[in-house]
């Protein structure tokens, strides 16, 4: 059951993004839905990281021993100086990395 709700999921998904990125398909979107739709994927991946980073145990967490934090503010700048994808999740996370296993533990 579990394999076969996988395989649904996946073919859901399959087809829900083939049919708007196949060229050949007759379906175009009006200028107003690409808009709206371009805020979909920072909001996504803002509400994945926002509790991972400003949370603890079901808390507020904005102090100075948070790694998660301080990673993100490097993410943040790196990501805004460099635009480089590549570059800013390597070197961010090796900061978590390097702060939760050797300055925070």
């Amino acid at each position: 059951m579990t394999m076969l709700s996988i395989i649904a999921m996946a073919a859901l998904v399959f087809l829900s993004r083939y049919i708007f990125l196949e060229p050949s398909l007759p379906i175009k979107l009006r200028p107003g839905i690409q808009r709206l739709l371009a805020y979909s994927g920072p909001a996504v991946l803002t509400a994945l990281w926002g509790p991972i980073v400003f949370t603890h145990e079901n808390t507020l967490w904005l102090k100075a021993d948070n790694p998660y934090l301080w990673s993100a503010c490097v993410a943040v700048l790196l990501a805004w100086k460099t635009k480089n994808v590549l570059l800013t999740t390597v070197i961010s996370m090796g900061m978590f990395l390097v702060l939760h296993l050797m300055v925070f533990n």
